[in-house]
């Protein structure tokens, strides 16, 4: 079955323990993490979010030269309550947890919201559970399954990876400079899955996507190393065009972006299985992002 998970950007013992005493924790958490965002409360934001993602959101905004803490809270719409919605479950697995919802799920941006699904996760801190993400499932592609979830039937949830906790806390990534030159990865690659690294430290994974993400770290001045991986991805042909970009964006108004790094190839040719290629910022690409 097809799954539809969509990381919402806000931008939030090994046996699955009994959903009486771990629900409301984790609904404590994440009400507290919902009204600091709410409020712009920086304390209580550092205090109930999970550090990896503590410093993966720090880092994402200094790399695009904005104020870091408080363009934490600059958010398209407000996370969504989850008073009103239909509890399904809540599970541990070891240091991970989950708490899953179905409902209307209002992000305060109008409209009629419809029934889908919220899934919620957490990782234990030293003395409570921690807000890590939420994940926003679109069911209007998926009938049957919002049929099952609305008669509390949960076997979408035991058949999906993404719904269950992995008993695994990601580690802390590195704390990056804030970025002096800001930089974007671009991809297109109908048909495939596209991994791209930059400088080993912003990792990129694109799959049948047309999309950029901001380079963790932005450009450093001098070589800036390019490496990617392809792969065809099922019902792929293996012939359809691919484009992979590293774009500097500038920092004047009305100045183009840069297009720093290109790999390309046509319909029907083969990519490299693995490749790599660099770019170099110096004073004079400095000038020309400055306009002058």
């Amino acid at each position: 079955m097809k799954r539809f998970f969509f990381a919402i950007s806000l931008i939030l013992a090994t046996a699955a323990c009994g959903q009486d005493n771990l629900r409301p924790s984790l609904e404590t958490t994440y009400n507290a993490w919902r009204e600091a965002m709410i409020r712009k409360d920086g304390g209580t934001w550092q205090r109930v979010t999970s550090e990896h993602r503590r410093i993966e959101v720090r880092n994402r905004i200094v790399s695009e030269k904005m104020a870091y803490p408080s363009s934490v809270f600059n958010l398209p719409a407000p996370p969504p309550a989850i008073q009103g919605l239909q509890f399904l479950e809540a599970k541990q697995n070891g240091p991970t947890a989950k708490a899953s919802y179905f409902g209307k799920i209002d992000f305060g941006i109008g409209g009629e919201p419809t029934n889908n699904l919220l899934v919620l996760s957490f990782t234990r801190g030293s003395v409570s559970w921690l807000y890590d993400r939420a994940d926003f499932v679109n069911l209007s592609a998926l009938p049957a399954v919002r049929k099952e979830l609305a008669a509390g039937n949960l076997k979408y949830l035991a058949e999906t990876p993404e719904a269950q906790p992995s008993g695994k806390v990601p580690l802390p990534p590195i704390s990056v400079n804030p970025a002096k030159v800001v930089a974007k990865v671009y991809v297109f690659c109908p048909g495939r899955e596209v991994q791209v690294q930059i400088n080993k430290i912003s990792r990129h994974r694109f799959a049948n996507a047309k999309e950029a993400e901001v380079v963790i770290g932005g450009a450093v001045d001098g070589p800036n190393e390019v490496q990617y991986s392809i792969k065809k991805l099922e019902g792929g042909t293996g012939k359809e065009v691919m484009t992979v970009r590293v774009y500097l964006m500038a920092s004047t108004p009305g100045t183009k972006p840069i297009k720093a790094f290109e790999y390309q190839i046509a319909a029907g040719e083969k990519p490299k299985a693995v490749g790599s290629g660099m770019f170099i910022v110096d004073a004079n690409l400095i000038a020309k992002l400055e306009g002058r």
